[in-house]
C-alpha cells in the first residue's frame, strides 16, 4: 500500500507545486549541462579511440605512393578482431621490436603460405604476386641475399597467426624482410580513408621552447602557404 500511496500524492500535486518542481529544473546551473555533455563527449572519444577508430598520420614514405608522408589516416581498429588481414590489405600495427612505434604496411602472405623475393619479384606459394598499383621501386640495382634481404629473400613459411608484410616503396622499407614475421598481437588495425594530407615542408617553422613565437611563426607560415602544402586530391581517400 505504501507504493500506491506515493503514487497518488505525486499525482495529485498542485498546480503550484507542479510549477516549483519546474523552475527549481529551470534554475539548474548551466554549466552542470555543460558539465554532463562534456563527459558524456569524452568517455564517447575515449571508447571510439580505443575500440573503433582512431586517427594516424604517416611520417614516412615508406608506402608511397600508395600513401604519402602527411597523410592523416582513420583506422578501423574494429575489424581485426573478427578476421585476419588478408594478403594484399594495407594494416596498421605496434613495430615489434619497439612496440611504442607505429606501423603501416601491406600484408603479402599469411600463417602458412611461403614467401619467396628473386630479384625484386614476390613469390607466395610459387605463384608470382602482381604489384599493387602504386607500387615504387627506387633502386634498379639487385642486392644480394648474403649482403641484403631487400631484394632476394627466402623461401620461408609465415608461421600460423602471423603475417608477412612489405611496404609498397619495396626499396626503402623496414619490414617483415628485415625484421622477421608479424605477430596477430600486434595488430592495431585496417586504415580506411585519409582525411587529411599535409605536404611535409622543410622549411617550416619549427616549435622550441618557449614555443609562444614559434607557434605564431608557425601558424602564419602555414596560413601563408596552405595552398601549396594542402593535397586536396587525396581528401577522402579510400585506403586500399
Amino acid at each position: 500500500m505504501q507504493g500506491l500511496t506515493d503514487t497518488l500524492d505525486v499525482a495529485e500535486l498542485t498546480t503550484t507545486d507542479r510549477a516549483k518542481i519546474s523552475l527549481r529544473r529551470r534554475t539548474r546551473p548551466i554549466w552542470r549541462d555543460y558539465l554532463e555533455v562534456a563527459v558524456v563527449a569524452l568517455v564517447l572519444a575515449f571508447v571510439l579511440r580505443a575500440y573503433v577508430v582512431q586517427a594516424f598520420r604517416i611520417p614516412t614514405g615508406s608506402m608511397e605512393n600508395t600513401l604519402l608522408p602527411g597523410d592523416f589516416l582513420l583506422v578501423n581498429k574494429f575489424i581485426f578482431h573478427f578476421k585476419d588481414p588478408k594478403p594484399g590489405e594495407v594494416v596498421v600495427f605496434h613495430y615489434p621490436l619497439n612496440p611504442d612505434r607505429v606501423f603501416v604496411k601491406r600484408c603479402v602472405a599469411v600463417g602458412g603460405q611461403t614467401v619467396e623475393i628473386r630479384n625484386k619479384i614476390l613469390r607466395v606459394d610459387g605463384k608470382v604476386v602482381p604489384n599493387p598499383e602504386n607500387t615504387k621501386f627506387k633502386d634498379s640495382k639487385i642486392l644480394p641475399s648474403d649482403f641484403s634481404n631487400r631484394d632476394n629473400f627466402g623461401p620461408k613459411q609465415v608461421p600460423l597467426d602471423q603475417f608477412f608484410v612489405m611496404g609498397d616503396n619495396r626499396d626503402e622499407s623496414q619490414d617483415s624482410r628485415e625484421w622477421g614475421f608479424l605477430e596477430r598481437k600486434y595488430l592495431i588495425g585496417k586504415p580506411i580513408i585519409v582525411y587529411w594530407s599535409w605536404k611535409p615542408d622543410p622549411q617550416e617553422p619549427k616549435l622550441e621552447f618557449p614555443y609562444v613565437f614559434e607557434f605564431l611563426s608557425l601558424t602564419v607560415y602555414n596560413i601563408a602557404n596552405f595552398f601549396d602544402r594542402m593535397r586536396f586530391d587525396r581528401l577522402g581517400m579510400v585506403v586500399d
